[in-house]
């Protein structure tokens, strides 16, 4: 057995010849790993801290049996059980409170200093941005699920066909990105959760009244009917109760066509905060 010598240190002024390092990975591919780790990182906290479920599924709850068998008793909609007409009005509200959601979280993360972490790493932005994000939505599909579960153990009879199920399920994943992204961008700009919870609340739980929710637009009186015409969670709450349940609304033309309506809503409200965002975690 011979014996194995170090080799011999450069002379000076030689060349080293160093091996090539491994190929980088490409960008997609990089912003799609760092997506899924930092989603990931996300939802590990909700074994640690299980009360940020709270919000999605005690709070559901109990607006669900409040507004059922209170304002079920009083309100009295042509052609159709409150229950059909409330649970999915339900649903789209869960959508809107994406953005108290989001919202807390991203404050959240910005006063503990996480954002001043991942702005120190080689992190793709949109990286961070579209995990918080997937984050938020599947915390709120969670609550959607509540909701539904509930609803149809009160009686809730939804009629899907499978083409009005792919529908609904494209104009909720639509809204909650739309929604969620609104509350990333209010996280951000306020940095604090209090402040966002104040503010989430005064805003979208007034548009979730004058949305049709809970009662139907058109025996709103003059300035709340042309609020609701026009609201956005409005066309979203027709656009579900349209495919769940096959009625039609009349009114404004976002009440009229709803589901190609809540597209337009969604995506339009996506583009405009989705930029701002990511342009916000770059200046953090």
């Amino acid at each position: 057995m011979t014996a194995q010598t170090a080799p011999a240190p450069p002379a000076p002024g030689q060349l080293i010849a160093w091996e090539p390092l491994p190929p980088r990975p490409g960008v997609a591919w990089r912003y799609l790993r760092e997506s899924a780790l930092l989603t990931g990182r996300g939802l590990r906290t909700i074994r640690r801290v299980p009360a940020r479920l709270s919000d999605v599924t005690l709070q559901p709850i109990v607006f669900t049996l409040l507004f059922l068998y209170v304002f079920g008793s009083a309100v009295h909609i042509p052609g159709m059980r409150y229950q059909d007409y409330l649970i999915p009005g339900m649903i789209a509200q869960t959508v809107a409170f994406g953005v108290i959601g989001s919202g807390v979280a991203t404050a959240t993360d910005f006063r503990a200093g996480v954002t001043d972490r991942f702005t120190s790493l080689p992190v793709t932005r949109l990286a961070v941005i579209t995990a918080q994000l997937a984050g938020q939505m599947i915390e709120q599909l969670i609550g959607m699920v509540v909701v539904a579960g509930l609803g149809l153990a009160l009686g809730w009879r939804p009629h899907l066909s499978p083409a009005g199920g792919a529908a609904l399920a494209g104009i909720v994943v639509l809204g909650l990105l739309a929604f969620t992204t609104v509350g990333v961008l209010l996280g951000m700009t306020l940095g604090s959760a209090d402040a966002v919870q104040g503010i989430g609340f005064a805003v979208v739980f007034p548009l979730a009244f004058l949305g049709g929710t809970f009662v139907p637009i058109a025996g709103m009186s003059l300035v709340p009917r042309e609020i609701g015409d026009y609201n956005p969670l409005s066309a979203i709450v027709a656009a579900i109760r349209h495919l769940t349940q096959g009625t039609t609304t009349t009114g404004s033309w976002p009440l009229e066509h709803p589901v190609p309506a809540a597209v337009i809503y969604c995506a339009a409200i996506t583009a405009a905060c989705l930029p701002l965002a990511v342009r916000k975690f770059g200046k953090a």
